[in-house]
C-alpha cells in the first residue's frame, strides 16, 4: 500500500502524541507542510496523494528530531517573523510571536521619526536572527539599521536574513558587547535582551534550555544584568527625540522602568503579549531629570 500524505500524517500525530508533546497534531502539520514546501491548505488538499520514499525518510527523520523535544523551526531551519522568512542558527534565539509586540510598538515611533527627518537610524542590541530590526526596516524605507551581538554566527545568520529579505542595503552588523563597541547616536534603540534568572534556567522546557543559546537566555541572578548594561549607556547613544524598546519578562516591568527611571528616562508605553503578560516598554528621555540625574551617576 503505497505511502499517502494522510497516512504519513497521522503516523506522525500519533508518535508525537505518545512522546507526550503538547500539540501534536499542529506540531506534525507543520512539520511536514514546511519539509514538502506546501501551505497549510494545500497539505490537507492533497492528502491522498502518493509521497516518495526519499520525502517519507526525510519526514521520519523530522519526527524522531521533534520526539527527542527538537523544536519544529529548529528543524525545518527557518521561521515566519513579522512577515519575514528568516533562516536560524545554532547561536541565534528562535524568533516568537510576542516579540512582534515589540516590533508593532516601535513602528509608529520609527514612522514618526522618519517622517520628522526624512531618516530613522535604528540599532538592535542582541540582534540574533536580525528579527526586530529586519522587521522594523521592511515597515518603514527611510529606516536603516545597525544589529550587535557577541556571536559571530548570529551576526553572519542576520545578514544572511537581511539579503534574504530584500534588505541588505539597509542592514549592517556591529560585534559588541551591548554598547562596547558602538559610536555616535541613534534614534530607536531596540533590545530583546537576556531576562531570565540563571537559578530558572534548568527549569525551562527541553525545547528552549537545550536548544536556544544560553547567552540569550541568561539574565543573571536577578534577570536584570542586560537591562542595567543597556540603561547605564542608553542615554548618551540615543537622539534627543529617540525612543528606547525593550522586550521585558513577564514580572520586570516595574523593576525594569525603576532602573531606565534611575538613569534619567520615562515611560511613554507599556504593551502586554498574546498571553495577557506585560511584554514590552518603550521609553524616551526624561529631558527636565535627565542633566540631575546624569549628575547623580557620575
Amino acid at each position: 500500500m503505497p505511502e499517502t500524505l494522510d497516512r504519513l500524517l497521522s503516523e506522525s500525530r500519533d508518535r508525537l502524541k505518545a512522546a507526550g508533546i503538547e500539540n501534536a497534531a499542529v506540531d506534525a502539520r507543520h512539520l511536514i507542510s514546511g519539509l514538502l514546501g506546501l501551505s497549510l491548505a494545500g497539505l490537507m488538499a492533497r492528502g491522498g496523494e502518493p509521497v516518495g520514499p526519499e520525502d517519507a525518510t526525510r519526514i521520519r527523520a523530522a519526527i524522531d528530531r521533534r520526539v527527542a523535544r527538537e523544536p519544529v523551526y529548529r528543524i525545518l531551519g527557518e521561521r515566519e517573523f513579522h512577515g519575514l522568512t528568516l533562516t536560524l542558527s545554532k547561536e541565534t534565539l528562535e524568533p516568537r510571536p510576542d516579540t512582534e509586540t515589540l516590533v508593532d510598538g516601535l513602528i509608529p515611533h520609527v514612522r514618526r521619526i522618519a517622517a520628522g527627518k526624512g531618516h530613522c537610524r535604528l540599532i538592535d542590541l542582541g540582534t540574533g536572527t536580525g528579527a526586530i530590526c529586519l522587521a522594523l526596516l521592511a515597515g518603514v524605507l527611510e529606516a536603516r539599521g545597525t544589529g550587535t551581538d557577541i556571536s559571530e554566527d548570529a551576526l553572519a545568520t542576520a545578514r544572511e536574513n537581511a539579503k534574504r529579505n530584500g534588505l541588505a542595503e539597509r542592514f549592517q552588523t556591529l560585534k559588541s558587547d551591548w554598547f562596547e563597541a558602538v559610536e555616535g547616536r541613534f534614534d530607536v534603540i531596540v533590545s530583546n535582551p537576556p531576562y531570565i534568572r540563571s537559578t530558572v534556567i534548568g527549569e525551562l522546557e527541553p525545547e528552549v534550555r537545550y536548544h536556544d543559546p544560553a547567552a540569550a537566555l541568561d539574565g543573571g541572578n536577578d534577570g536584570l544584568d542586560a537591562y542595567r548594561a543597556i540603561a547605564q549607556h542608553a542615554g548618551r547613544h540615543l537622539e534627543a527625540d529617540g525612543v528606547v524598546g525593550l522586550e521585558i519578562g513577564f514580572d520586570q516591568k516595574q523593576a525594569v522602568t525603576a532602573l531606565f527611571q534611575a538613569r534619567g528616562f520615562r515611560l511613554l508605553e507599556s504593551r502586554k503579549d498574546l498571553g495577557g503578560n506585560d511584554r514590552v516598554l518603550i521609553f524616551g528621555q526624561d529631558v527636565k531629570g535627565s542633566t540631575t540625574v546624569e549628575k547623580m551617576l557620575h
